[in-house]
């Protein structure tokens, strides 16, 4: 196991930077979660971590090595991709093992020569992959005869064999449907548990991220936006980017003033509390951004804030109200069956504990 640290890391396509000045400390053990939209640059930094790509700028460092220089197959690492790249005409057992055929491996103590895995330290090592996720029923089948999910897991199952000191995964669900996704991401958590290897995980999916991460790196157009746990990043996002990134449906965010009184923030069909805690209040008559979370906002005669409603949408447990606040679109969670109905006007209560306020220039949150 080995931490992984960016230091100022680059990635320049000529003109177009990929990654800019990124740091990053991700903790030996970890479970790191690269989350962004496409292009963000999550993708390229992994693939520098394995040396994939070259780095244009800073130092990226595996434990206490600086690897920039240093080529891929010595950097004891394991990648898992989004597609499975299984051999189609190897059986289970020979794919988990196929690495261990070809690299050479520190097995007999520090400062002994690497040499390659005798036929009993391989079976030993393909045996326990296989326990650990739970292939042993499929050791002599193909890849042809196993199920998307069964196949990710012999994909995994490559990767571990090799006890790298990190695991490097390229958005490995991404090809499973929902429900294997859900199981998936359980026996990843479960995976990261029993072996303790330092994973970092790239995905768009803020569900996965927020599901199994220790931490999260949110990154857009090039940039770290945000590190933190994923209630962190949830509760208080560093700006408006994470704010609607994190969160399904994401924060409402929309246009507000401070009120002359300098106690509340006027926005079109009410005035909200300030956030609670909130260490500067803006000036009286100042711009903001506004932000709550949809299952902040609840249904009562009493609320402070009136919105029309424009569609409900019920999924069984619960329903989400789209209703309108001046030209803004937000949205609602209401648990169960909603009386509403589009057209209606609803009183909405907001808690001051869980208001937000952003500067709307700078995207930034404000206290």
């Amino acid at each position: 196991m080995a931490s992984v640290t960016f230091d100022a890391v680059s990635k320049r396509y000529g003109e177009v930077t990929a990654v800019d000045d990124l740091n990053l400390s991700i903790d030996d053990g970890e479970f790191m979660v690269l989350l962004g939209p496409s292009g963000c640059g999550k993708t390229t930094a992994l693939r520098m971590i394995a040396g994939l790509e070259e780095i244009s700028d800073g130092k990226l460092l595996i434990g206490d090595e600086v690897v920039n220089d240093v080529d891929p197959s010595r950097r004891d690492i394991s990648m898992v991709f989004q597609s499975y790249a299984l051999y189609p005409h190897m059986t289970v057992q020979r794919n988990i093992e196929s690495p261990l055929l070809v690299r050479s491996y520190d097995v007999d103590g520090p400062g002994t020569p690497t040499r390659k895995l005798t036929k009993a330290e391989r079976d030993e090592r393909v045996a326990e992959a296989a326990r650990v996720l739970d292939l042993e029923p499929y050791m002599k089948r193909k890849p042809a005869a196993l199920s998307g999910g069964q196949r990710q897991r012999v994909a995994l199952a490559r990767a571990f064999v090799g006890r790298p000191k990190v695991f490097l995964m390229d958005e490995p669900l991404s090809n499973l449907d929902a429900k294997l996704r859900a199981q998936t991401r359980i026996e990843l958590v479960e995976l990261h548990a029993r072996v303790g290897t330092t994973i970092v995980y790239v995905t768009h999916d803020q569900v996965e991220a927020m599901t199994m991460a220790t931490r999260v790196a949110v990154m857009s157009m090039g940039k770290l936006q945000q590190v933190g746990t994923p209630q962190e990043v949830y509760s208080r996002p560093v700006n408006t980017f994470v704010a609607q990134f994190i969160g399904t449906p994401p924060m409402n965010c929309f246009p507000g003033q401070i009120s002359a009184d300098g106690r509340g923030v006027e926005v079109p069909g009410g005035t909200l509390p300030l956030p609670a805690g909130l260490q500067a209040v803006p000036a009286a008559g100042s711009t903001v951004t506004v932000g709550v979370r949809p299952e902040h906002l609840e249904v009562s005669g009493q609320g402070s804030l009136g919105v029309v409603v424009r569609a409900v949408e019920w999924l069984g447990h619960e329903c989400l109200i789209s209703a309108s606040v001046g030209d803004a679109t937000i949205v609602v969670r209401e648990p169960g069956m909603s009386a509403s109905d589009a057209g209606h006007d609803l009183r909405l209560r907001v808690d001051p504990e869980n208001v937000h306020l952003f500067d709307p220039s700078t995207t930034l949150r404000i206290g």
